[in-house]
């Protein structure tokens, strides 16, 4: 299992972050989600065999928020 704490471009409204978890939240392998308004981030856990960084990444930034800084820990 790995996570990433993504920042993004600024979330228009609570709504919309809670919109990009549940996408993000359907893809393969995601274990978890966490959207963090006030800090422009996103926090995923994953299975690395399942879904790579970079899908999650592309993910968020086809909803129209770019990824800023993905930090895998």
């Amino acid at each position: 299992m790995a996570t990433v704490k993504i920042e993004t471009e600024p979330f228009a409204c609570p709504s919309c972050i809670k919109k990009t978890e549940g996408v993000v939240g359907k893809l393969p392998g995601v274990e978890s989600t966490q959207g963090m308004f006030n800090s422009n981030k996103i926090k995923v856990s994953y299975d690395d065999e399942l879904v790579k960084a970079e899908d999650i990444d592309k993910t968020i930034s086809d909803l129209g928020y770019p990824v800023l800084s993905p930090k895998v820990s």
